[in-house]
């Protein structure tokens, strides 16, 4: 999960197109750079085998986004944007078969220094969420706690990919920055309060270097956006959560904090499930079956 961009060294923060190699390139060595920084400043609050939705505090334990958690013994489960794998670790102690996949390879070598010795184990895998490197029908959830969908220029296409892997009936959760906070400044206190920029302006977010390349992209899209890009990567969207901030949470996280947390939304969590009727869906409501047999294969 990433909720802070601030410039990155002598970085320019601008805003500009940025396209999906771009950004691809960017947010690996983005997170490879930062990696060591972001787990050792927010690692107590994540937890090593922890399921938390965003900066709120939100636990899966408590939300039962998936299902409830003595449902998820024996299911294949893969996280995605997966970090060092936390949400995973949390899956496989339910008894779940966890993968969990990241774009930086630094990233996942926190998940190995973190879960070396988990039984049962999260199998790590190093690739680009665009891309995934599983066969059809693979997987009976899927889930990304501010992993991936932020960073890429094309979610339809990673949503694709996402129905592909999982079986008939699947569930896809996700959460994100809420939409709204693109309007304000990045700021926990009353400096970030006031409207800043237009919600409907869609242009990435880049920090670049001197010669122009970005080094860290992070691409916005409006709720009705990532409705219709949910409906369009073949899913029904089930439930849109916002999770208010609660009164134990005193800690400021980037721009969220308990001021702002208790005034605006800062997360969205999308939950969908797969339907079949072609890769064209359509907005309702509803639970779907998940099944639970099969295996992944990854590399």
């Amino acid at each position: 999960m990433n909720q802070e961009h601030g410039p990155y060294e002598d970085a320019d923060a601008t805003r500009r197109d940025a396209g999906d190699a771009e950004s691809s390139r960017a947010s690996r060595g983005w997170w490879d750079r930062n990696a060591d920084e972001y787990q050792s400043e927010h690692g107590a609050f994540l937890g090593d085998a922890r399921f938390v939705w965003g900066p709120e505090g939100l636990d899966e334990a408590e939300a039962g986004l998936l299902g409830p958690a003595e449902s998820l013994k024996g299911l294949d489960v893969l996280e995605i944007g997966a970090g060092a794998a936390q949400c995973s670790r949390w899956l496989a102690a339910q008894g779940a078969r966890a993968v969990a996949l990241d774009l930086s390879h630094r990233q996942l070598q926190h998940a190995l220094r973190i879960g070396g010795s988990d039984v049962p184990p999260v199998r790590l895998v190093e690739a680009d969420a665009g891309a995934l490197p599983f066969r059809d029908g693979a997987f009976d959830l899927a889930c990304s706690a501010y992993g991936a969908v932020p960073f890429v220029a094309d979610p339809v296409r990673v949503f694709r990919e996402v129905h592909r892997v999982l079986r008939p009936g699947g569930r896809w959760v996700f959460s994100v920055t809420h939409p709204i906070r693109w309007a304000f400044p990045d700021e926990p206190g009353p400096e970030g309060l006031s409207i800043a920029a237009s919600y409907f302006d869609r242009t990435p977010y880049v920090e670049q270097d001197e010669s122009g390349r970005a080094v860290y992209v992070e691409h916005h899209r409006t709720i009705g956006d990532r409705v219709r890009d949910v409906v369009a990567g073949g899913f029904r969207l089930v439930d849109l959560v916002e999770p208010e901030w609660p009164e134990w949470n005193s800690q400021e996280w980037g721009g969220w904090s308990p001021l702002r947390g208790n005034l605006i939304p800062g997360t969205a969590i999308f939950v969908c499930e797969r339907i079949d009727d072609g890769i064209q869906g359509r907005v309702g409501t509803g639970s779907g079956s998940v099944s639970a047999t099969g295996f992944a294969t990854s590399r």
